[in-house]
C-alpha cells in the first residue's frame, strides 16, 4: 500500500489487471491529474487520480502502482469518447474503509436518497427560473429519508451545453448550517455524517426557503446494485447514474462511461 496523498503529476505509474479477459496485462503511463472531478458534469464526485495508463473494461478493481511498486489507486473508470483518460480511486480512500470491511464485512454508508448536481444561480439568465448556488435535487429515492422528509425532485428535463438537468426540484443551500455552493463545501458538509446522525438541510424552492431535519439510515441494497455486483467491469454510465462512494450516499448524474 502506498500513500496517494504523496502522488505527483508526471510520476510514472502502471496499471495491472485483465482488460477484455487478457489476464495479468500491464500498461504504463503517468499521473495526469489529481483530485479530478469527473469531466462532462459540473458536479461533485469522489476526487480521483487521472492517468494516461491504458485502462479498459476488465481493469476496474486492479491496482494503479508507482515506480516503487506501491499501490496508490484502484482503477475504476474511463472516458469512453477519449483516448487514455482513465481514473483511479485514491488508495487512501480505500484505506479509510478497510476497518469497516474487517469489522462488518461491508462498507456502511449513510443514505439520504437523492440524485442531483451542483448548480449556480447564473443559470437563471438562461432558463428564467429562480435558482441559487447549491445542490439541485433531480430525483428522490422511494422510501428514503429524503422522501420521508418531503424533499422534492425535479420534473422539467433540460439540456444546456451538453449537460442534462432535471429542473424544478429543491436546492440544498446548507447542510447543518454550512453552505454547499461548491464541491469543496459540499464534501465538507457531508464528510463527517454517519448512520444515525440528525441532519438539518436548508432548501430553496420557488423563491422560498425552508429547513427540514432528518435522521440518516444505512444505505440499503438498491435495484441498480444487483447488476453492478454481477458485472466484472464498471456499469456503463452514459446518461445514467454514477454511484459515489462518499460517507453519505448522494448520487450524481454523469455522462461518463465506466472502465
Amino acid at each position: 500500500m502506498g500513500d496517494s496523498d504523496s502522488a505527483r503529476i508526471g510520476e510514472d505509474v502502471i496499471a495491472i489487471r485483465n482488460p477484455f479477459g487478457l489476464e495479468q496485462t500491464l500498461t504504463r503511463g503517468v499521473v495526469s491529474g489529481l483530485n479530478r472531478i469527473m469531466p462532462g458534469s459540473p458536479v461533485l464526485t469522489l476526487p480521483l487520480i487521472q492517468t494516461d495508463a491504458s485502462i479498459n473494461p476488465g481493469n476496474s478493481g486492479g491496482p494503479l502502482m508507482n515506480r516503487c511498486g506501491e499501490v496508490i489507486g484502484i482503477n475504476t473508470s474511463i472516458l469512453a469518447e477519449a483516448q487514455n483518460i482513465g481514473f483511479a480511486i485514491p488508495i487512501n480512500v480505500a484505506k479509510s474503509v478497510i476497518p469497516e470491511l474487517v469489522k462488518h464485512g461491508r462498507v456502511i454508508r449513510s443514505w439520504l436518497g437523492i440524485v442531483g448536481k451542483l448548480v449556480k444561480k447564473e443559470l437563471m439568465g438562461i432558463i428564467k427560473l429562480p435558482l441559487v448556488d447549491g445542490f439541485l435535487i433531480e430525483t428522490v429515492d422511494p422510501g428514503s429519508p429524503a422522501e420521508q422528509a418531503g424533499i422534492h425532485g425535479g420534473d422539467l428535463p433540460l439540456t444546456i451545453a451538453g449537460t442534462e438537468f432535471l429542473l424544478g426540484g429543491d436546492i440544498i443551500t446548507e447542510i447543518n448550517g454550512q453552505p454547499v455552493g461548491n464541491a469543496e463545501k459540499l464534501l465538507k458538509g457531508i464528510g463527517s455524517l454517519k448512520v444515525g446522525d440528525k441532519v438539518r438541510l436548508t432548501l430553496f424552492h420557488g423563491n422560498e426557503t425552508r429547513s427540514v431535519e432528518l435522521t440518516l439510515v444505512e444505505r440499503p441494497l438498491l435495484p441498480g446494485d444487483l447488476h453492478s455486483t454481477a458485472s466484472s467491469t464498471l456499469l456503463p454510465m452514459k446518461g445514467g447514474l454514477m454511484r459515489v462512494p462518499l460517507p453519505i450516499e448522494i448520487f450524481l448524474r454523469t455522462k461518463n462511461t465506466g472502465g
